[in-house]
C-alpha cells in the first residue's frame, strides 16, 4: 500500500472533492494534516483516513513534524501532496527533509518565485515578456525608462493578480506600495494580448495530455474594472490551432522549469496550470505557471468536456502516477457574477439581484451549475465575485450564448 499524506487546510467544499478523490484510490493509505480538527472530516470520507494531524499553521517546520510523526506511526510516506499554490513550496522544503519523492525546492521556487521563473525560461528559449525583480523604488524607475509605461507591478510570489497592478504614468506609480530588499517586486513590461491557459499532465516530465481555456476578458481587466462580469471559455474543439501552436512552447517552458530530475523521479510529475499571452501578430508568450490544478472552474469544466472527473484524476495522477486521457466530447464555460465598482456604487452587502430567472431561461438545458448571489450576502473584492454558473454545450458557440446570456442578464447592486 502507498502511503500519501494530502494537506487539507480546511474541510471546505472544494477540498473535500479532491480529498474525495484519495479516500476511494485502492491501493492507497491515505493521511491528512489540516488546520480543521479531524471532526470536521466529512463523516463519508472519515473511515478511510489512516492518520489525521492537526497543525496550527501550514509553515515548513510544523508540515514536517506533522509528516515526521504520520510516517512514524503509519508507516513511510511515499507522497506529500496539495493543491494550493503557496502550499508548493512548503511541500517540497518537507519533501527534501524527509526525503519524499515529488517535487524539490528548487523547482518549487521555480514556478513560485515569478522572477526566478522568468530568468529561467529566458535561459530556455522561452518567450516571456521584459522585467526585473526591484528592490528599490530607483531600480523600479530604471527598468520602466527603458520599457516605458504601462508595466505591470506584481508580488515576487504572486496569486493570481492578487496586488498587482498596471501602471500607466507617474501617478499612478507613486499610488502603489514602494519595493524594498524585505517585499521586492517583479515588474513587466505590458503586453496587449489574449490571455488563453494551457492545462498539462505531465509524468515524469512528459507531457501526456493537455486542455486550454480562453479569458473574457484578463484577469487584470476583471481586477480592474470591477463591475465586469467576466467569464471562461473551454472550447469544443482540441485541435484548435489557437492552443496546438502554443504546445512546443508549452513541453520547452515545462522542461526548463521543471529541472533535469524530471524525468527520472516523481517530481515531473504534476497537473500544471500555464496562463500565456497570444498577440496581434500571432506569436505567444508565457505569462505565468503554477504546478498544482487550476481554479476559476477549470477543473470542473475540463470534466465536463471529457467526461471525467478531474479531482479523481488528479488524485490517482499524484498518488500512482497514472492518468487516462480521454477525448473531449463538448464545450463548457464558467461565469462569473459581480456588482458595479465601489466608486459607482457604495455598500457592503447585496441589496439586490436581478435577471437570473431570465438568464436560466435563455441558457436551457446548457445550465450545469448556478450559485446564485443572494440578498443580504456580503460583498467580496474578490474576483471571482459573489456568484458563478456553469454551462456546457455540443458546441463551442452554444456555450458563448450561454455565457453572454448569463453575463448580460443578471446584474447585482450593492447598498
Amino acid at each position: 500500500m502507498r502511503h500519501i499524506v494530502f494537506i487539507a487546510p480546511r474541510f471546505l467544499d472544494n477540498t473535500n472533492r479532491y480529498l474525495k478523490g484519495f479516500a476511494e484510490l485502492d491501493g492507497v493509505t491515505l493521511s491528512v494534516i489540516s488546520l480543521d480538527p479531524e471532526s470536521a472530516i466529512p463523516a463519508a470520507i472519515h473511515p478511510r483516513i489512516a492518520g489525521h494531524y492537526g497543525v496550527k499553521s501550514l509553515a515548513t517546520p510544523e508540515l514536517t513534524a506533522a509528516t515526521r510523526w504520520l510516517a512514524s506511526s503509519i508507516g513511510r510516506v511515499d507522497r506529500l501532496v496539495g493543491f494550493l499554490e503557496e502550499l508548493q513550496v512548503p511541500l517540497a522544503e518537507v519533501r527534501d527533509a524527509l526525503d519524499i519523492e515529488g517535487l524539490r525546492t528548487q523547482a518549487a521556487h521555480n514556478f513560485r518565485d515569478k522572477d526566478q521563473m522568468k530568468t529561467v525560461l529566458r535561459a530556455a528559449g522561452v518567450p516571456v515578456a521584459r522585467s526585473t525583480l526591484a528592490t528599490t523604488r530607483a531600480e523600479l524607475e530604471a527598468f520602466i525608462a527603458d520599457v516605458g509605461y504601462p508595466v505591470i507591478v506584481k508580488p515576487r510570489a504572486g496569486l493570481g493578480t492578487r496586488a498587482t497592478y498596471r501602471v500607466t504614468d507617474r501617478a499612478e506609480l507613486d499610488a502603489i506600495p514602494a519595493p524594498s530588499p524585505a517585499a521586492p517586486l517583479q515588474v513587466e513590461e505590458f503586453v496587449g494580448a489574449r490571455e488563453h491557459t494551457c492545462e498539462t499532465v505531465t509524468i515524469r516530465g512528459t507531457p501526456i495530455w493537455r486542455s486550454g481555456t480562453r479569458y473574457f476578458p484578463s484577469p487584470l481587466e476583471v481586477l480592474e474594472t470591477p463591475w465586469i462580469q467576466y467569464a471562461v471559455l473551454l472550447p469544443r474543439e482540441d485541435n484548435d490551432p489557437t492552443w496546438t501552436k502554443f504546445h512546443p512552447i508549452n513541453t520547452a517552458a515545462l522542461a526548463a522549469l521543471f529541472g533535469n530530475d524530471a524525468t527520472t523521479t516523481a517530481s515531473g510529475t504534476a497537473l500544471t496550470h500555464m496562463e500565456w499571452f497570444m498577440r496581434h501578430d500571432g506569436t505567444s508568450l508565457v505569462n505565468e505557471v503554477g504546478v498544482r490544478p487550476p481554479g476559476v472552474h477549470i477543473m470542473p469544466m475540463m470534466g465536463l468536456t471529457h467526461d471525467t472527473d478531474m479531482f479523481a484524476d488528479w488524485a490517482r495522477l499524484m498518488a500512482l502516477e497514472e492518468f487516462t486521457p480521454r477525448p473531449r466530447t463538448c464545450a463548457a464555460g464558467a461565469a462569473f457574477f459581480r456588482g458595479p465598482a465601489p466608486r459607482q456604487a457604495q455598500g457592503a452587502r447585496i441589496v439586490s439581484v436581478t435577471g437570473i430567472e431570465r438568464a436560466v431561461e435563455e441558457c436551457g438545458d446548457s445550465l450545469v451549475m448556478m450559485r446564485t448571489p443572494k440578498i443580504g450576502q456580503p460583498r467580496t473584492d474578490h474576483y471571482e465575485g459573489e456568484g458563478w454558473a456553469i454551462v456546457k454545450h455540443a458546441t463551442t458557440g452554444g456555450v458563448k450564448s450561454a455565457l453572454r446570456a448569463l453575463i448580460e442578464n443578471v446584474q447585482i447592486r450593492y447598498g
